[in-house]
């Protein structure tokens, strides 16, 4: 067999199938990587450093002799993690037992995946390399932001279950990412509560990417479904309305100015069904977790308010607590929303009575339906 070297788009498309190996150290692959890509890291981090400094200190020989030595007792694991890999992914996708193909790739493409491959490769694997490694990834990554995207905002007071009427959405076979839930966070000072730590913002950004590159694929393939009979995903991206910042992460900056110039379909919903929403799915948090993100909107919610909710969750009487912290939401956003350029186009009010998902998706799409309609005879 050969080692073959690809370009970014080609080992992603492939990846599609097939294993990713990250041979970077364990501190690299935890900060970031490609999604879906398994770790198997040739030096452990104190190992990388001391072949980092014995490359810049002294020779690439050196460094070449240190990681030799590294690498040799390691051999064998290596190679077994990697059958145990391929093992479970055949099984789980029903591939054939001898499907023995590996993706490969280090920082730069370079001593790293080249030592790992020719392992790999030696023992029997068919071993593909990724030109340029995982820094040419990154360029990838970066540059999906830059796409044009045809992208439809769900908008919102706080409540309206904005993230619940996406999830209908996908049921009727509308193409939605969550921001929220690549995140691991809900966009308020209580976002944190209920969810998993947040990746860093470099896995952010790479999973927004896989998640953009994946939806406009699912356009392009036809598919199964197709196939079947089946109704395809449309052709627009339905995105919840969302500051910049989601918790510790931001939005890439030139994709966040695409989606504050798109349409916004607004849900007007009124504030008591709003507050019985919040009050359902944040009312069972701990309340010490619940005054410590009361207190970290202290500034822009006033002492007095902030006072005020604080007492009455404290008192048990959660509803009006969460009345004060809601009409603070309601506040923030209204000027948010009035702050876009071109407001007025972009906005589209979708009036519902309650919150109810399925009844939001089905209205949201009639007006999308109707605009899209008008927009076509020209009226």
């Amino acid at each position: 067999m050969a080692i073959t070297r690809i370009q970014v788009e080609e080992f992603l498309a492939l990846a599609q199938r097939h294993p990713v190996l990250d041979v970077r150290s364990p501190g690299e692959f935890v900060h970031a990587h490609i999604p879906g890509a398994h770790s198997l890291p040739l030096f452990s981090d104190d190992e990388r450093k001391v072949v980092g400094t014995a490359y810049k200190q002294e020779s690439q020989q050196k460094a070449i002799k240190l990681g030799l030595d590294f690498f040799g007792v390691k051999m064998v694991k290596m190679v077994e993690s990697v059958e145990a890999i391929l093992d479970i992914r055949n099984k789980r996708h029903h591939f054939r037992r001898d499907q023995h193909i590996v993706l490969v790739h280090c920082w730069r493409g370079g001593m790293r995946s080249a030592g790992v491959a020719w392992m790999l490769d030696l023992y029997g694997f068919k071993v593909y390399t990724l030109a340029g490694g995982y820094k040419a990834y990154r360029k990838w990554v970066l540059d999906q932001f830059n796409i044009a995207y045809p992208i439809n905002i769900i908008g919102g007071f706080t409540g309206s279950g904005k993230t619940e009427a996406l999830q209908a959405l996908v049921k009727k076979k509308q193409s939605v990412i969550d921001l929220e839930g690549l995140s691991n966070h809900k966009g308020s000072a209580f976002g944190a509560l209920g969810q998993p730590a947040q990746p860093s913002q470099e896995m952010f950004e790479n999973l927004l990417a896989t998640a953009l590159k994946k939806t406009v694929d699912s356009w392009n393939t036809g598919s199964d479904d197709q196939a079947a009979g089946m109704p395809q995903p449309s052709k627009v991206i339905w995105l919840e309305d969302e500051s910049q910042r989601i918790g510790e992460v931001n939005l890439p900056a030139a994709f966040f100015r695409q989606m504050r110039d798109k349409q916004i379909y607004f849900l007007d919903i009124p504030f008591e069904e709003r507050l019985k929403f919040i009050v359902e799915h944040y009312g069972k948090f701990d309340k010490e977790k619940l005054i410590n993100a009361i207190l970290r909107i202290k500034k822009r919610l006033g002492g007095l308010e902030t006072k005020n909710a604080v007492s009455l969750l404290i008192e048990d009487n959660i509803k009006d607590c969460f009345a004060i912290l809601l009409a603070y939401y309601d506040k923030f956003y209204l000027k948010s929303l009035q702050n876009r350029e071109d407001f007025s186009s972009l906005f589209n009010k979708v009036v519902l009575n309650t919150v109810s998902p399925e009844a939001t998706a089905e209205e949201v799409l009639a007006h999308y339906k109707q605009k899209a309609t008008a927009s076509t005879t020209g009226s």
